[in-house]
């Protein structure tokens, strides 16, 4: 038996590099990886403008390649996720997973946040190849990660409201309970299954995707489920709102402050009356600010931001 390895070309492995060195320097340098996320995926996709077949063909993974014979060119399950057809696939994907990413990395940490994008984006292949195991036909977009994040998002914090594309009859764009729009979501890929829907989208790897981010999210962050289960009924815009717990202790944030702009964001963060758009400010102002000491980044996680060589620390 011969095992085959498909050798990428030059531009391909830059691409790879991109992907891979995206994410090592977001989690070194305490980036979102969200927006490094969202980063690679356009990197990668101006790439592909110029040398699509290229990308597509070496980078984009095929069911077969789980065959004994191909199985060598399985790290496409990665790089797959980074690839897209045109403008409106990235668009569609990284508009969604914009506003949804964001919020759900907040509350759950960039590990176990990248750790969820990762598995469930290749549990989305795996679901569509097993059901078309002899398909040559590259699979390639982030929709079956994103569509795992929107699962363990839903299982985690249910009543938690995002900006998204909700398909009722047409694509309304809305504020809606992330357990509502999974339910949508996942119906609406259900029927599209069920009817045997042409289009060449992959409806299975949504559908893998979605679910085993439900079971990621039962595994990883049983915990936060659980006490979201135990708070009392909330109205829907209370969410959205700051409320007493939100508070910032903004004496400790001013001392990090030394230029004109950090001042004015934090400003922005001051007078902001909704809770993601705060948190969204808050965390490019804890990216921009640096250690009074060294002046090195500083590390922030539930709400405590500290120097790396503990020259310095606080809360927020």
């Amino acid at each position: 038996m011969d095992v085959v390895f498909l050798q990428p070309s030059l531009i391909s492995l830059v691409a790879i590099a991109i992907m891979i060195g995206t994410l090592v320097v977001a989690y070194l340098k305490k980036i979102t990886l969200t927006y490094s996320i969202i980063i690679a995926n356009f990197f990668v996709f101006l790439i592909s403008l110029f040398f699509r077949t290229q990308i597509i063909n070496e980078l984009g993974f095929r069911p077969i390649y789980l065959s004994l014979e191909m199985f060598p060119n399985v790290y496409t399950l990665f790089t797959s996720m980074f690839v897209h057809s045109d403008f409106l696939h990235i668009l569609g994907n990284m508009f969604v997973f914009f506003f949804m990413g964001i919020a759900f990395e907040q509350r759950i940490g960039p590990k176990k946040f990248l750790l969820i994008y990762l598995i469930t984006g290749v549990c989305g292949a795996l679901t569509h190849s097993l059901l078309n195991i002899d398909s040559a036909i590259p699979l390639i977009g982030a929709s079956g990660a994103i569509f795992g994040i929107l699962g363990a998002f839903a299982y985690a914090y249910p009543r938690d409201e995002i900006v998204m594309p909700v398909p009722i009859g047409i694509m309304f764009i809305m504020r809606i309970k992330v357990i509502y729009a999974t339910i949508l979501f996942a119906v609406f890929e259900t029927i599209i299954v069920m009817f045997s829907v042409e289009d060449s989208t992959a409806h299975f790897a949504h559908l893998g995707g979605l679910a085993s981010g439900v079971i990621l999210a039962a595994i990883l962050l049983r915990n936060r489920a659980e006490k979201q289960t135990q708070t009392t009924s909330i109205r829907p815009m209370d969410y959205m709102q700051i409320k007493k717990d939100d508070t910032i202790n903004f004496s400790h944030l001013t001392k990090l402050v030394k230029t004109a702009e950090e001042k004015k964001i934090l400003q922005r963060i001051e007078k902001e009356d909704v809770l993601q758009v705060r948190n969204m400010w808050l965390e490019h102002f804890l990216e921009k600010v640096t250690c009074p000491v060294c002046n090195k980044p500083l590390n922030h996680l539930d709400r405590k931001i500290w120097c790396e060589q503990n020259h310095f620390q606080t809360e927020y």
